[in-house]
């Protein structure tokens, strides 16, 4: 009886750990590969802005360090900053700009042919996917963000490009 207590209180004890009390990896299952690692949701469609330091504006209100999603409103007059997928800043656009050769070349018949032949090609790959389970084939769309200071001006640029369509917008300090 006095060694089952003893055995007890030193393997319960804190810092003396002969072995764990559970084990490490659980029924043979390797971390990532649960159900909500292999499918969870996919990434986002706006890009991502890294804000370093923190933006104050002339009312006291800030912005603080971290990461940002930055979106285009649909009327494409602002930029809307976001953050865990809400609004955090309304950022007014003063320059936009759309690629237009982009616009010629979708009108190209050869072009049109090529991506009919691309599109059947998916859509075979994406029907085995889909019997395997798994989510479709996404397009890859160029996404970029940045943030700089302009110390004569004093405000920060923020530059977007999602595909072919640029926008500029600036937070006065």
């Amino acid at each position: 009886m006095l060694e089952g207590l003893f055995v007890e209180k030193v393997l319960m004890h804190e810092t003396i750990r002969p072995y764990p009390i559970e084990p490490q990896e659980t029924s043979g299952l390797s971390v990532g590969s649960e159900m909500y690692y292999r499918y969870s949701l996919r990434e986002s469609d706006y890009p991502t802005l890294i804000i370093i330091d923190p933006i104050y504006d002339g009312e006291k209100n800030v912005i603080k360090p971290g990461h940002y999603e930055l979106a285009l409103s649909d009327e494409r007059d602002f930029l809307i900053l976001i953050q865990s997928k809400k609004p955090i800043a309304i950022i007014p656009v003063f320059k936009i700009e759309e690629d237009e050769s982009e616009k010629d070349r979708l009108n190209d018949p050869k072009y049109k042919r090529e991506l009919k032949r691309e599109a059947k090609e998916k859509k075979k790959v994406n029907e085995k996917r889909a019997r395997k389970g798994m989510p479709p084939v996404q397009d890859y769309v160029h996404m970029e963000a940045s943030i700089e200071y302009d110390p004569d001006g004093d405000f920060y640029l923020i530059k977007y490009q999602r595909g072919t369509i640029k926008a500029w917008g600036a937070i006065k300090k």
